[in-house]
């Protein structure tokens, strides 16, 4: 049966008075939902009760719950959902001195084929609703509602390619931003891709404030081909061009994720190609420690080669972030969860 969190605010609307409702009842039924959260249509007191046996005939609130939650020493959570069709997938709670931020999947299974990535050893099953991503939050903010907090901030890096899944991704967002639904800024959503031009071209004339991150992960098409099979299809020159018509029509600073691999990327030599390859653009650089996935055998970069990268950077003129470990003890790549859940 269909989550109502399927739809946005501007598509519920147009429900409600095709079933000859007053659109106001959007209004109303979106406050029970995103406002007081409840878990149940009955829960809606203001309510009729023919829209009640309506919705309760047609759709239920949401499609998933809560197998099992992994707290790491630094608070990190990450959270394992099972679907209502059995599927299973994870989000990741980070806090941070700006807020809490939570990791979103998009899609079950991933077919980009990134070497290093754990979600690469789960092939893509199918797409993520948008109200399987929006369950994925509101499961999380209840939790949060027992300590009188919220979510700050929405990043669409879990398992999947979410310019793979763009419809769904996009009504997503549309919904967590919505002054109606939860009201996290736009500018507190970022969605990444690993670079699927056609999409980027796309969304670059979406005019909306969400925030564009790009696992670029390589400074040279050998490398990233090596590394990334999508650059077989979309290379640095093709992805770079793109980028370009993004910046022009969006006055959006553009993050490039970049996860070091040891004496894979790391080295002074990429470190000069990347400033090299993303001079003069609106962009800095999120330099990743990397978390290891026993099945593809890389490494991380050590601290001291990590800062070596950062400095290089920082003096040709990049600006970058040297991001710090999360839930590392508690296996906080993502796939991780999901695939010792799927061998046992």
């Amino acid at each position: 049966m269909k989550t109502i969190y399927d739809y946005t605010y501007a598509q519920f609307e147009e429900l409600m008075l095709a079933q000859n409702y007053k659109k106001f009842r959007a209004n109303q039924i979106f406050a029970w939902l995103y406002k007081k959260r409840v878990t149940t249509f009955d829960q809606m007191s203001d309510i009729s009760k023919d829209t009640i046996e309506w919705l309760n005939s047609n759709y239920t609130v949401s499609p998933l719950t809560i197998v099992d939650k992994q707290v790491s020493e630094d608070k990190t959570c990450k959270y394992l959902f099972k679907l209502s069709d059995g599927s299973l997938v994870e989000s990741v709670l980070m806090h941070f001195d700006y807020g809490k931020s939570l990791c979103v999947t998009s899609q079950i299974g991933c077919n980009m084929g990134c070497k290093f990535c754990a979600s690469g050893l789960l092939k893509k099953k199918r797409d993520c609703t948008s109200g399987e991503m929006v369950a994925q939050v509101m499961a999380v903010q209840k939790e949060l509602d027992l300590d009188g907090e919220r979510l700050s901030h929405v990043v669409i890096m879990g398992t999947g390619e979410p310019f793979d899944n763009y419809d769904n991704v996009l009504g997503f967002c549309n919904t967590i931003n919505h002054d109606k639904g939860l009201a996290i800024g736009a500018r507190h959503i970022t969605i990444s891709t690993c670079g699927l031009v056609d999409k980027i071209l796309r969304f670059s004339k979406e005019n909306v404030q969400y925030n564009l991150a790009i696992s670029l992960h390589a400074p040279t098409d050998e490398l990233r081909s090596q590394i990334m099979p999508v650059n077989q299809s979309f290379n640095l020159n093709k992805l770079m061009g793109a980028l370009n018509t993004y910046l022009k029509e969006n006055n959006r600073r553009l993050t490039f994720e970049y996860i070091l691999l040891k004496d894979v990327n790391d080295s002074q030599a990429m470190a000069i190609k990347l400033a090299q390859l993303i001079r003069g653009m609106n962009a800095y650089v999120n330099l990743i420690p990397y978390n290891e996935v026993d099945e593809n055998g890389y490494k991380t970069s050590n601290m001291k080669t990590a800062m070596k990268f950062y400095d290089t950077l920082m003096k040709n003129g990049i600006k970058c972030t040297l991001r710090a470990k999360h839930g590392d003890d508690i296996d906080a790549a993502c796939g991780q969860l999901r695939a010792k859940h799927e061998r046992n």
